[in-house]
């Protein structure tokens, strides 16, 4: 007989165990330290997901995998591949850069912000967005996405005493939970038609359905995919966007905009392409249609932000990141017709990976901006270079990444992958569609980037940057020209996705 008792591999496990700990030593310790010395708990963060992403390194060397079915090793819960290594990189990269934000953000907070729960709850929400992409069976992968979203909503409304925070943060936590609540029906309707939660399996059996649960089938397909797509901001589980990013400290909305985004695309990635591929005839025209609906939708809600208005740069980021997760969508939606759906998740991974550097940057030279205005109007960036011109230059070059033009060369590469994915497929009206939003999107990214050289109204001021923050944008500064020196790496890096 057969032992039941598996032995766990805990080198590939490592990444997300590691941040968990973390998490958790950085809540028992804040007991015991005092008020003067809570800075040390950020410092422990940072070098926990520092470490975190280090133990990615040991693992470039062939899949691994755990927890796998007894009898079975190639049907297992947690599977370290390409594709895992890939999104673990940018999520726990991501985190370790809005970490760095983070300690001056509850410094200028002066204990406004509770430092010992801000640091658990950002760890733990690391720690399911990494758990994510190496989940294999529905109920893992349900598990890592609320174990990813439910540190966020508290996030979002930590601010003490805040209306606007704690708006948001209910608005945020409510329709998450609907979406939540819709793809565990979905689950349910997966698993009564194929009597499996492992994805690989459902892969299988659905394709043998019988035909009286056909139309199951298919319903649990699409209310699947509904929590992910409300991850990713698609319209229309977009609306919580903008008042979610506006009411949560900034270093939080910077998360939100790239490591949630993470959270969502791959796991939209997994149950399509890995669990469903059988159903691309569903799921494929859906995506394509969200594609373009969200691009669309995002771009004009972008470019109707006033300059005046409060808030308004981090209301256009938040309308910018929606816009941005149409182009991501477009790979996926892609997959479902191409004979290589590995190369179009590439696409999207490569896309990912630029957006996420630079989209992180401007967020950074946004919260340096919020430190001497903190209604972050756009207005408060005129003349920005006047008074600080490297952050003028950087935000600058971040901004032109974002809309695809030179000298932000990894932008327009990114772009053009994408674009080159909804041709190769077929989608022909997707990549005009496409075309037309990067024109829009290029209206507002150039009106910011014309209002940083202007004259200023009054006189300069002074731009004071403390050490992590300059760290943060002189490490998303450097990555962006880099890549923009060598696009290829990023196309190449992503290309190694295996499932």
């Amino acid at each position: 007989m057969s032992s039941l008792v598996q032995s766990v591999d805990w080198l590939a496990i490592a990444p997300p165990t590691l941040t968990a700990v973390v998490g958790l030593a950085v809540l028992v310790a804040d007991l015991f330290i005092g008020d003067a010395r809570k800075a040390v708990l950020g410092w422990v963060s940072v070098a926990g997901l520092a470490a975190s992403a280090l133990l990615l390194l040991p693992l470039r060397n062939g899949d691994r995998a755990t927890f796998c079915l007894t009898g079975a090793t190639d049907t297992c819960s947690y599977v370290a591949d390409g594709f895992t290594l890939v999104v673990q990189l940018l999520v726990l990269g991501g985190a370790l850069l809005v970490a760095l934000l983070s300690v001056t953000a509850l410094k200028d907070a002066d204990r406004e912000l509770p430092e010992g729960e801000y640091w658990f709850l950002l760890l733990s929400s690391a720690a399911g967005a990494a758990l994510l992409p190496a989940s294999r069976d529905l109920a893992t992968l349900i598990v890592a996405l609320e174990v990813a979203s439910l540190p966020a909503f508290a996030l979002v409304g930590i601010k003490r005493g805040d209306r606007k925070s704690s708006e948001a943060a209910l608005k945020f936590f409510l329709s998450s939970v609907t979406a939540t609540a819709v793809s565990l029906m979905g689950v349910s309707f997966v698993y009564a038609t194929t009597g499996t939660l492992y994805l690989t399996r459902i892969a299988d059996r659905i394709q043998h359905v019988d035909g009286q649960f056909h139309t199951l089938a298919q319903t649990g397909v699409v209310l699947t995919l509904v929590g992910f797509a409300f991850k990713t901001a698609a319209v229309p589980f977009h609306f919580w966007v903008p008042d979610t990013y506006v009411g949560a400290p900034l270093p939080i909305a910077a998360y939100l905009s790239v490591v949630g985004k993470a959270v969502g695309f791959s796991g939209l990635i997994l149950v399509t392409v890995v669990a469903f591929p059988s159903y691309a005839d569903v799921w494929g025209p859906a995506l394509a249609g969200l594609a373009a609906l969200t691009m669309t939708v995002g771009n004009v809600g972008a470019l109707r932000q006033r300059s005046t208005r409060a808030y308004s740069a981090v209301r256009l980021l938040a309308w910018s990141s929606v816009g941005q997760a149409g182009y991501l969508l477009v790979p996926i939606a892609a997959a479902a017709y191409s004979k290589d759906a590995q190369k179009a998740v590439g696409s999207t991974l490569a896309y990912a990976l630029m957006y996420a550097a630079v989209n992180l940057g401007a967020f950074a030279v946004a919260a340096l901006v919020a430190r001497r205005s903190p209604l972050n109007r756009l207005d408060d960036y005129r003349g920005l270079y006047a008074e600080s011109p490297l952050s003028a230059l950087v935000l600058g070059f971040f901004l032109l990444c974002l809309a695809g033009l030179p000298p932000g060369v990894i932008g327009l590469f990114a772009k053009v992958t994408v674009f080159s994915a909804a041709v190769g497929a077929g989608l022909g009206w997707l990549a005009v569609v496409m075309a037309v939003n990067v024109v829009i999107a290029l209206f507002y990214y150039l009106q910011w980037t014309a209002l940083l050289f202007r004259a200023p109204e009054g006189a300069p001021g002074t731009h004071r940057a403390p050490v992590p923050l300059t760290a943060a944008i002189v490490l998303t500064a450097v990555l962006g020209v880099v890549l923009s020196g060598a696009p290829q790496l990023i196309l190449r890096f992503s290309q190694t996705v295996l499932f």
